[in-house]
């Protein structure tokens, strides 16, 4: 008897070493386009900065940012569907939903370098999926966030009508509602999580090729997690703080949320969003973000930089830093996120030698540009960078850095704490980056600003004819999914709304500059210039 039950014993450790050791608790990508064998690091970068997981697929994110894909979408489509019985449950009415939020569906992407691969991927552009295996013979596909999902943004007509089919990556994705996303995340997994069978229903119904294994994984295994972490969530936030408003992020309170420091007001009142911006010549700068924070080490924050300081060694710097992102954007653990250094270091060389902004679609006016430039020069060259322009093209030649108050919303600034100064020291990015608290922000380089809007670094002017004329700023209007006024250059917009007879692409929201956060006062710069002056500088930014 003592050996058949030392024989059962001995199977049973036998199987579950096999299910664990047979396990896939992390896995690459299956949203990277291919790459030619002879390709080089931007050509890399490229399809990185595209599909690139960043160690963002693994259980340790799946227990934060990550999410188990089929679930969460089938959750969308039954609330849709409940709602409204007319709405069909299939795939078409979940791009429709995704798309709401800001995400691209079934878009091409336009500036793909030669030598990658067309994306034929079927998830929204820059969500990263692979399949893990919790235990062996046990899949699920799980999604997180890469680069492109912010940082690509839709292309736009000669009429300033977007076009969501066609996207371009290192531009903003201005309509993205990270706020949106995640609320429905959890609103929808809380109404169906006791709804296991309607929820496996329409799992096969939008992914019939979804095979028993992963339709058992889901319901007995990755369900009963997501319940578990469902009731650890007080109230009706899936977050403390809030995330933002379209084509923005609120990055420094997520990271406060991850490593545990207190939070303003015990969140809500962490409300320091930024825009998401052009990466254009971000490579020219000596640190990263609105507020300067993250710099360089042995680097001023603030000193004039030009192409002779473009070196690979300080690309490589702030590859290094861009990859501590990745710990509040997709939850990677930060001794996991710095091992990722190799591909940012890629994609930082696809966007110094082959990335530039959508040129802009429409007529510019030379002449009037040339104007502008001289206006330019003499109104925002000292904080944003000189340019010389040859054949209609201008170059940026030298970048101050500038960093300083100029009356601009102080959230953001406010929102970086000397407690969360002190505990980035204790990560394994110590040596990698200098973090200090600036209080202040830094003029960033206006590649792309043309489809940029709205304005200021939190998003709350929404032409750069308001940004101009400070006492014209509206205090509320409508913002994602929107289309560009290539007069004012920015959102068109008739009284704050769109247009009545324009569908936008995305779910719009409103925005309220008298929210903690949001405000819309400061940068002056150009109130006191004539309406001839302003049109030509406009004229000129049209070019970068």
């Amino acid at each position: 008897m003592r050996r058949i039950v030392l024989a059962i014993g001995a199977i049973v450790v036998v199987t579950a070493a096999a299910l664990w050791f047979g396990a896939r608790h992390e896995v690459g990508s299956d949203a990277m386009p291919a790459v030619n064998a002879d390709a080089g690091p931007a050509e890399r970068g490229a399809a990185a900065f595209v599909g690139a997981d960043f160690g963002g697929l693994s259980l340790h994110a799946l227990e934060s940012h990550a999410v188990p894909w089929k679930l969460v979408t089938a959750a969308f489509v039954l609330e849709a569907v409940d709602g409204d019985p007319t709405q069909s449950a299939d795939r078409k009415t979940l791009n429709h939903l995704l798309a709401s939020f800001g995400f691209l569906v079934q878009t091409r992407v336009q500036n793909m370098p030669e030598g990658v691969s067309d994306r034929s991927d079927a998830l929204p552009l820059g969500i990263t999926h692979g399949v893990l295996s919790p235990m062996a013979g046990l899949p699920v596909q799980v999604a997180n966030m890469g680069c492109a999902a912010c940082h690509a943004g839709v292309t736009y007509r000669t009429d300033g009508q977007p076009d969501p089919t066609a996207a371009w990556i290192g531009m903003p994705n201005t309509s993205l509602n990270l706020e949106a996303y995640t609320q429905a995340v959890f609103r929808t997994l809380k109404a169906y999580q006791d709804a296991p069978a309607r929820l496996m229903e329409m799992v096969t119904t939008l992914y019939p090729e979804t095979g028993w294994r992963e339709r058992q994984t889901l319901r007995w295994l990755v369900l009963p997690m997501v319940r578990a972490r469902l009731d650890q969530i007080p109230g009706d936030r899936p977050l403390p703080f809030f995330n933002g408003v379209p084509g923005s992020t609120n990055g420094v309170a997520a990271l406060k949320h991850v490593f545990d420091v207190p939070l303003l007001g015990d969140g809500l009142a962490d409300a320091g969003i930024v825009s998401i911006p052009d990466l254009g010549h971000r490579h020219w700068r000596s640190s990263l973000l609105v507020d300067g924070a993250y710099a360089v080490p042995q680097t001023e924050r603030q000193a004039e930089t030009t192409a002779a300081d473009n070196t690979a060694e300080k690309r490589a710097a702030l590859a290094a830093i861009t990859t501590f992102f990745t710990v509040p954007s997709m939850g990677v653990h930060p001794s996991k996120a710095i091992e990722a250094v190799p591909v940012a270091e890629d994609i930082y060389a696809f966007l110094d030698s082959a990335y530039s902004s959508q040129p802009f679609p429409a007529v510019i006016n030379d002449d009037l540009a040339l104007a502008g430039s001289a206006v330019y020069a003499a109104e925002c060259a000292a904080c944003h960078g000189a340019y010389d322009v040859e054949d209609g093209k201008p170059e940026l030649v030298s970048f101050p850095n500038w960093l300083g108050d100029v009356g601009t919303d102080p959230l953001r600034a406010a929102a970086f704490t000397e407690d969360l100064v002190g505990t980035f020291r204790n990560t394994p990015y110590r040596d990698q980056i200098a973090v200090a608290r600036t209080e202040a922000y830094v003029a960033p380089p206006l590649d792309g600003i043309w489809a940029s809007a709205p304005y200021l670094h939190n998003g709350s002017v929404p032409t750069v004819w308001h940004l101009l004329t400070p006492d014209a700023r509206p205090e509320t209007f409508e913002l994602g999914g929107h289309m560009l006024d290539f007069t004012l250059l920015g959102l068109r917009l008739q009284d704050g709304r769109y247009p009545v007879d324009y569908i936008p692409f995305s779910k719009p929201v409103i925005l309220d500059t008298t929210r903690p956060g949001l405000g819309n006062d400061g940068h002056d710069f150009g109130a006191t210039l004539g309406d001839d002056d302003k049109t030509a500088l406009i004229e000129f930014l049209k070019q970068l």
